[in-house]
């Protein structure tokens, strides 16, 4: 019988009883550590949600505070202006220099011929090279183009595998393409893999990273069939309309093996955006060589530089952390954090003195559509926000494991490129004018208010001079002029960096206030995909 909360033995029924009570207990008891593992979890989250409020902030506490201030300490403002002019007039400078010397380390290392210093490695032909190809809906000339551009490279094919994803809900492109790719390229590879992204799996983001993960386990399928080891794999990860230089597998060959440490780096190529730059509209060229510009530079310096779209690194990094994140947008630049962070800090980025050349937005309907689409795509890079709070968050647990040096370095080159993409043009162009229209008499007698506009005035001058050289820059990076192209757009591509200030606005300033407002607000962005047109 039961007495109370006790049970008394003495018959099968009352062991049975017994049992279920011990069955209840433990039931009970394992909802509990759920519930409490549950709240755990919401804490963690919300902390997390936290740091998604650090970047928004900035940019809008920036510009209220510069309307506020306007109106009641508006030398403090004008001081402001002039401070970050100067600012941004010597990190104009800066990207300017360092992408004159990226061009010109371009220049003498494509004069190298890579195929014979790789060939004067021993130990070459133990590696394998790995080409992920994650596609959505994009059509059979792209698709072949991308693959062609690896065949013109020459480097041997028995050395090269070809994977590539078409997404469920475009199966209707699967099914019209990857026949045809099958048939044309199956034999010429190593090994060539085609498959079918399902739709709709659990803990995905429609998106390119989500692509690229399943494509990735699908290669470990078949490398461990194979049974070559991860490390000499090397892995190039391309957006499908990537085309690589001729030079790309032998100099990326050379890089890989002869790196102190390969398995700990990734390898980015300088992104050019070449492809169609002759047909592309003028604002869709602005924005691609602004682009361009940008990620020369960061080829000079390799401790500032993340992995920014297409670009290699080992098989085995990749399988070390899972592969691409796959409910996330900016899957290009994670990996890098992924594995820095896996590492404890130990993994870099190697800069490749090589191109690979990829397409501008182009509409294949009107004009007006090009520019929502270049909009979109501005405002997905802009999402790479996304990486701060994931770098806080991480830095945090890993901050016995990873110097302090090193987490203040990183966080500092994210958020202080991110504010000022947002927030330097509008501050240069649109606010700056606030605190001269709003100050007093007594404001307006002082030395500094009535200096201020001629120093600006020379800073923007001086301005001017870093956007003549992009210029002269821009001219050198094109690529032949096709013979439907009149010989005088060579002057137009010349001066179209006259529209510069408007396309930064539209094309930069805005997006990013976008982006880094929807994290705030936690309306989380979807991935874009830039339409490709041949």
């Amino acid at each position: 019988m039961r007495l109370n909360n006790y049970v008394v033995f003495g018959s099968e029924k009352k062991k049975d009883q017994v049992s279920d009570y011990i069955r209840k207990f433990v039931y009970n008891l394992y909802i509990r550590i759920i519930m409490h593992l549950d709240k755990f979890t919401d804490k963690e989250k919300k902390k997390y949600r936290r740091l998604e409020y650090i970047p928004g902030l900035m940019i809008w506490g920036t510009f209220l505070g510069s309307i506020l201030f306007s109106f009641i300490k508006p030398l403090w403002v004008i001081y402001f202006i002039i401070l970050f002019s100067l600012y941004w007039v010597l990190r104009l400078f800066y990207f300017v220099f360092y992408s004159i010397v990226s061009a010109v380390m371009f220049s003498r290392e494509m004069k190298v011929d890579w195929s014979q210093k790789r060939q004067e490695l021993d130990n070459w032909q133990d590696h394998y090279h790995l080409f992920i190809l994650p596609t959505y809906n994009e059509p059979y000339e792209v698709v072949e183009t991308t693959i062609e551009g690896i065949l013109a490279c020459g480097y041997p094919v028995d050395k090269i595998i070809i994977a590539i994803s078409w997404e469920e809900r475009a199966k209707e492109v699967y099914a019209e393409v990857e026949p045809r790719i099958r048939a044309k390229y199956g034999d010429k590879f190593f090994k060539l893999l085609t498959t079918l992204h399902p739709d709709g799996l659990e803990g995905e983001l429609k998106g390119c990273g989500a692509n690229a993960n399943w494509l990735g386990w699908k290669t470990k399928e078949m490398i461990d069939e194979l049974a070559i080891p991860y490390e000499k794999i090397i892995v190039s990860y391309f957006d499908i309309d990537t085309i690589v230089h001729p030079k790309y597998l032998d100099y990326l060959t050379y890089k890989y093996i002869t790196h102190p440490n390969p398995t700990r780096s990734s390898f980015q190529p300088a992104v050019l955006y070449n492809n169609n730059i002759w047909d592309a509209p003028v604002w869709m060229r602005i924005t691609a060589f602004s682009t361009v510009f940008w990620l020369l530079a960061e080829l000079m310096r390799p401790d500032r530089l993340y992995t920014f779209s297409s670009h290699a690194m080992s098989y085995k990094a990749l399988v070390d952390v899972g592969f691409w994140e796959k409910d996330i947008v900016t899957d290009d630049s994670r990996i890098f954090l992924q594995c820095f962070i896996h590492y404890n800090g130990d993994y870099e980025v190697t800069p490749l003195y090589v191109p690979v050349s990829m397409d501008s937005v182009v509409s294949e309907n009107s004009a007006w559509d090009g520019l929502k689409s270049l909009y979109k795509q501005q405002r997905r890079w802009g999402w790479g926000v996304e990486h701060f709070p994931y770098m806080l968050y991480n830095f945090h647990k890993k901050k016995e494991l990873i110097p302090f040096r090193i987490r203040i370095k990183y966080i500092w080159n994210l958020s202080e490129g991110m504010y000022s993409w947002a927030t330097a043009p509008l501050l240069l162009f649109v606010l700056g004018r606030l605190p001269f229209a709003l100050a007093g008499p007594e404001t307006a007698e002082k030395v500094i208010f009535q200096n201020a506009p001629f120093v600006l005035k020379t800073l923007m001058t001086l301005g001017m001079t870093g956007i003549f050289v992009s210029a002269l820059l821009s001219i050198r990076l094109l690529p032949p002029r096709p013979e439907q192209q009149p010989k005088y757009k060579w002057l137009i591509m010349f001066f179209q960096w006259i529209l510069l200030p408007i396309n930064v606005v539209i094309f930069g300033a805005i997006p990013a206030i976008e982006a880094q407002t929807r994290l705030m607000l936690g309306k989380y962005l979807g991935f874009f995909v830039t339409p490709k047109k041949r």
